[in-house]
C-alpha cells in the first residue's frame, strides 16, 4: 500500500471515530445529567420532577429528530433553528436542575459541527451564558444578588471557549488542507498512472512498428540473398543445359555442360540450406543460446580451419527470443566477415551475461581495417554486412560498436537489453 493511501486511510478511520463520539455525545450527556439530577431529588434536592422529565423526553426527541436526518445538516438556516431550539431546551433545563449542565457542553459540539463562520462564535456565547448558570448554582443563586458573578463567569468562559474554538477551527482548516493535498496528489497520481499507460501503449505501437520495419528489412535481404545465389545459380544451370542441348553432336561438350550443371546445382543447394539456416536458426528450437553459438563457432572452425573458442561468463539464463536470434545472427555475421577478409588465424567469441545487459565480443587477430573509410562500392556478397548487423541491435535498443586497424585485428561488440523470455516486447 502506497504511503497517500496509508494516510488516507488513517485519516478515514479517525473520521469515523470522531463522528461516532459525536453522535452518541449528546445522548451520553443528556442521560448523564439525568441520572445525576435524579440522585440529587433523592436526597432531598427541591425541584419540579415533571417538568424536568418533560423536557429531557423534549430534549431528546428534538436532538433524534435533526440527528436522524443527516441531509439537513448542509442547511444553514435550518441547522441555525435546531440550534435556537437546543439552547432553549437546554437552558430550559439548567433553570430547573443545574446538574443539566452536563449536557448542555454539547452546545460548544454542535456550534462547531453545525453552523458556520461567526454564528459559531454565537453559539460558543450562548452556551457559555447557559453554563455559566449551572457554574454559579442555578437561577436562585443568580437572584440572590449573584448576577455579577453570573457575569464574570459567562464572560471567562466565553474568552476561554472562544480561544479554544479559534485553535480547534485552525486544526480543523489545517486537517482540511491536508486531506484536500492527499485527493489532489491522487488525482495526480492516477493522471500519472494514465500516462504510463498510454506511454506503454505507445512503446508496445513503437515495437510492432519496429517489427513490422524488421520483416520488411528481412524480406529485402532475402530478396537480395536469392538473386545473389540461386537466382543465379538456376541461371547458370538453364545456361549449361542449353549449351548442352545445343551439342548434340559432340559427347564430349555437352558431357562437360552437363558436369557444369550438375555442380551448379550443387553449389546451389548448398546456399539454399545455408539461406535457409540462417533465416530461421532451428538451433535455438533445441539448445540454448551459449550452446547455438558453441556449435555455430566448432563448425565454423573445423569448415575454415581456424581456430575459434567461445566463453561465456555470468549467469546464463534463457532470453526473449528476439535478443537470442540477434546475438546468434551477430555471431554468423561476424565469423562469416572473418572467413571472408580478416585472414586470422584465430578467433575469440565472449558471450557476457549481466543483469541488465547480453554483451556477444567476437575479437580475431586478422589484417583488420579502417572502420571509418568511405567504401565506394557496398558488399556484393548478399550478405547482412556491418549494417545489417547494426540495424538487428538497434531493434531492440542494442549497440554494436566496432574497433580495428590495419594489422591490428578486429573486436566486434553487440550489446543488448537482458529482456528474459516470456517478456512482452
Amino acid at each position: 500500500m502506497s504511503i497517500e493511501a496509508e494516510l488516507r486511510e488513517e485519516f478515514d478511520r479517525w473520521e469515523r471515530r470522531e463522528y461516532a463520539v459525536i453522535n452518541v455525545l449528546p445522548y451520553l450527556l443528556l442521560a448523564a445529567s439525568t441520572v445525576v439530577t435524579l440522585l440529587q431529588r433523592i436526597w432531598g434536592a427541591q425541584m419540579h420532577l415533571p417538568a424536568v422529565l418533560g423536557l429531557t423526553l423534549a430534549t431528546t426527541i428534538w436532538v433524534v429528530w435533526f440527528h436522524t436526518r443527516p441531509q439537513w445538516h448542509q442547511d444553514g438556516p435550518l441547522m441555525g433553528l435546531y440550534y435556537a431550539g437546543l439552547m432553549v431546551l437546554g437552558g430550559s433545563l439548567v433553570a430547573l436542575a443545574p446538574w443539566y449542565g452536563i449536557f448542555t457542553f454539547v452546545g460548544y459540539v454542535h456550534a462547531f459541527l453545525l453552523l458556520r463562520g461567526r454564528w459559531r462564535y454565537v453559539g460558543v456565547a450562548a452556551t457559555s451564558m447557559v453554563q455559566a448558570v449551572s457554574y454559579v448554582g442555578g437561577l436562585d443563586r443568580i437572584r440572590a444578588d449573584g448576577w455579577w458573578e453570573w457575569v464574570v463567569v459567562a464572560l471567562v468562559t466565553m474568552v476561554l471557549a472562544g480561544a479554544f474554538f479559534h485553535f480547534a477551527d485552525m486544526g480543523h482548516q489545517r486537517n482540511h488542507q491536508q486531506q484536500r493535498a492527499l485527493v489532489e496528489l491522487h488525482e495526480a497520481n492516477v493522471k500519472l498512472e494514465e500516462a504510463m499507460a498510454e506511454n506503454a501503449g505507445l512503446h508496445a505501437q513503437l515495437l510492432v512498428q519496429a517489427r513490422e520495419a524488421g520483416v520488411l528489412d528481412e524480406r529485402q535481404r532475402m530478396a537480395r540473398e536469392i538473386h545473389d545465389t540461386l537466382a543465379q545459380g538456376l541461371a547458370g544451370i538453364i545456361t549449361q543445359l542449353q549449351a548442352a542441348e545445343q551439342s548434340p553432336d559432340e559427347p564430349a561438350v555437352s558431357r562437360r555442360h552437363v558436369t557444369n550443371a550438375i555442380n551448379l546445382a550443387r553449389e546451389s543447394l548448398t546456399e539454399a540450406r545455408r539461406t535457409v539456416h540462417a533465416v530461421g536458426p532451428a538451433m535455438l528450437a533445441e539448445a540454448r543460446l551459449p550452446d547455438a553459438i558453441g556449435d555455430v563457432t566448432r563448425r565454423w572452425s573445423e569448415a575454415h580451419h581456424i581456430d575459434a573458442m567461445l566463453t561465456t561468463t555470468g549467469d546464463p539464463r534463457p532470453m526473449h527470443a528476439d535478443v537470442e536470434v540477434t546475438l546468434l545472427r551477430a555471431a554468423q555475421e561476424a565469423l562469416t566477415n572473418v572467413a571472408k577478409h580478416a585472414k586470422a588465424s584465430r578467433v575469440g567469441l565472449t558471450l557476457s551475461y549481466m543483469e541488465d545487459l547480453v554483451t556477444l565480443d567476437v575479437r580475431d587477430d586478422g589484417v583488420g581495417f579502417e572502420p571509418d573509410a568511405r567504401r565506394v562500392n557496398g558488399s556484393t556478397t548478399g550478405g547482412f554486412g556491418l549494417a545489417g548487423m547494426r540495424q538487428r541491435v538497434q531493434r531492440l535498443a542494442g549497440r554494436l560498436d566496432i574497433e580495428s586497424e590495419p594489422g591490428g585485428g578486429t573486436a566486434i561488440s553487440a550489446t543488448v537489453p537482458a529482456i528474459p523470455a516470456g517478456a512482452r516486447s
